[in-house]
């Protein structure tokens, strides 16, 4: 019974220390996991402390970002970013009006047509002289005073212009890139004869406005939009009509420049009529007017900080073989915005002659130099009293939208 006993208490010794040493085990184990638990967490709130997206920017350098992190700071300095002021500005240049045609009327020997053909047919060969200036604006436009068109049936009256379709080339190649059509030489072939016109320009992609026609042109983010008029007189309903224009484009933030054509030819003072419209569509939203008819230049208004520039003249002008005043200009006008407003402009005058000939008409303008250049521009001085000081041939600033 002794032995018995013994081996009994030793197998009963040796069962108590397997289980100790199985419980214990098996708690270290689950110490292990808790650990192992604990330590994750802990490993996970420093991580997601410690980092910023996937670029692991600390916290201690979160404000020396770039704002391209998402610190408190980088978002507020996006946002003062966002809100910075944005400037533009953006260069239009003006010319009165192109006869690039003829009437059938006129000597061929010193028309346009037989001048184009001592020039090897290149239709290039018209704004040869100035292209290099309207190359570098944003946007030229010009006073297209005749029709493209082969018709034949034509209205009764002195002269009828007219050229082959093909002749819209010459305002492509001389970097003219839109014209007003309202003027009274557009129907001289009728309907044929204007609806042919618009044909030609549109395959040229030349824009064109008037007679019904508007356009708005976005120039580096900005709109511009373009209304034409014939404006031989100042009634009711042509003023409603034209406040109405004014008023659609400017729900469009546009920024509006009309052409008129008015006034009566080789007048130097604009009349009555021309101030009254012109000051009526200022007095309604419009920015710039540029005007034309008269074949001779005429004065240049500042009304309400803006401009108005009644007549200028003629330019590549196939309607005259030898007109005995050839001065003409170029208006450069630089539009400045802030934030996509208006804030002002600035104009320059570029003196010009219609031909590079004084004793003819060549029919292709010419940036005028010396004391040509100075006579012109003292001509101009002196027909405008309100903005005599202003003209210059470098641009200078003359309207803010903001006085």
């Amino acid at each position: 019974m002794g032995v018995r006993q013994t081996r009994r208490k030793h197998k009963l010794k040796i069962k108590n220390i397997k289980r100790f040493f199985l419980s214990s085990a098996l708690s270290l184990l689950i110490l292990i996991l808790i650990f192992a638990v604990i330590y994750s967490k802990l490993g996970d709130k420093k991580v997601s402390k410690n980092t910023n997206g996937n670029k692991g920017i600390s916290t201690e350098n979160k404000d020396k970002t770039n704002k391209k992190g998402t610190s408190s700071k980088d978002k507020k300095a996006s946002k003062e970013e966002n809100k910075e002021d944005t400037y533009s500005e953006v260069l239009i240049n003006s010319v009165g009006d192109c006869t690039i045609g003829t009437d059938t009327k006129f000597a061929y020997s010193t028309s346009l047509p037989c001048m184009l053909e001592k020039n090897n047919n290149d239709f290039s060969y018209f704004f040869k002289n100035v292209s290099s200036i309207f190359k570098n604006d944003d946007l030229t436009i010009a006073n297209l005073e005749t029709t493209f068109t082969n018709a034949t049936v034509k209205k009764q009256k002195n002269f009828n212009f007219k050229a082959d379709p093909s002749y819209a080339k010459a305002l492509k190649l001389g970097s003219i890139e839109s014209v007003n059509i309202s003027n009274n030489h557009i129907y001289d072939y009728l309907d044929k004869g204007f609806q042919d016109t618009k044909q030609a320009l549109k395959t040229q992609q030349i824009l064109y406005f008037g007679e019904g026609e508007k356009v708005i042109k976005n120039i580096k983010g900005e709109n511009f939009g373009l209304l034409g008029y014939q404006a031989w007189s100042g009634s009711k309903e042509f003023l409603n009509k034209l406040k109405k224009d004014i008023n659609e484009l400017k729900s469009k933030n546009c920024t509006v420049i009309i052409n008129f054509h008015w006034g009566a030819e080789r007048q130097y003072e604009p009349n009555a009529t021309q101030k009254n419209i012109a000051h009526f569509a200022i007095d309604n939203g419009a920015d710039l007017i540029i005007g034309h008819h008269s074949h001779v230049i005429q004065a240049i208004e500042k009304y309400k900080n803006k401009i108005i520039c009644y007549s200028m003249g003629i330019f590549c002008f196939g309607g005259n073989s030898n007109p005995s005043d050839k001065d003409t200009f170029i208006l450069g006008t630089k539009f400045k915005f802030k934030d996509h407003k208006l804030q002002g402009y600035e104009t320059k005058i570029i003196p010009c002659s219609i031909s590079s000939k004084s004793n003819i008409n060549d029919y292709c303008p010419t940036p005028a130099k010396g004391s040509e250049k100075e006579r012109i521009l003292n001509k101009i001085k002196n027909l405008s009293p309100t903005y005599k000081n202003n003209i210059k041939d470098e641009f200078l600033s003359v309207a803010s939208s903001k006085q």
